[in-house]
């Protein structure tokens, strides 16, 4: 296994997907709940889907800015929006994944490029790849 740059840590507690999650550092301490639409009380508290989300769209970002910096090219008011879903597979649960990136004032065929090469950088991407569907799309 090669050298760990960063190793992030959080433990789940209670009941699950109704529990707390809090990360060792203490900056993480959130109260879980199943949302409304898979049966559960939803309301303010989060979920793991929504969690992977918002780590997998900062991610993601960052991938795209090192390939815009390395392309040369300068981002203006990019975003990224990670929709995540559970599915149902067989007897368990899957996920899927939309990326939706934003890349305002660029020609369509450059930011159709650089989500492309931000999907092969991104260490949420390379973990996810073959295993979930991960569907990428670009607007500019």
């Amino acid at each position: 296994m090669a050298e760990a740059l960063y190793t992030a840590v959080a433990t789940a507690r209670g009941d699950g997907r109704n529990g707390e999650v809090t990360s060792s550092d203490g900056v993480i301490d959130e109260s879980l709940a199943v949302p409304k639409e898979m049966g559960g009380p939803g309301g303010d508290k989060t979920n793991p889907e929504q969690l992977f989300a918002a780590g997998y769209s900062a991610c993601f970002h960052s991938a795209l800015q090192v390939v815009a910096r390395q392309a040369k090219v300068k981002l203006a008011g990019s975003t990224v929006s990670a929709e995540v879903s559970v599915l149902k597979q067989g007897e368990g649960f899957g996920l899927a994944v939309a990326l939706k990136v934003s890349l305002p004032g660029l020609e369509q065929a450059q930011a159709d490029q650089l989500v492309e090469q931000a999907h092969q950088v991104c260490p949420y991407s390379n973990a996810t790849r073959g295993n979930i569907e991960v569907a990428l799309s670009a607007t500019v």
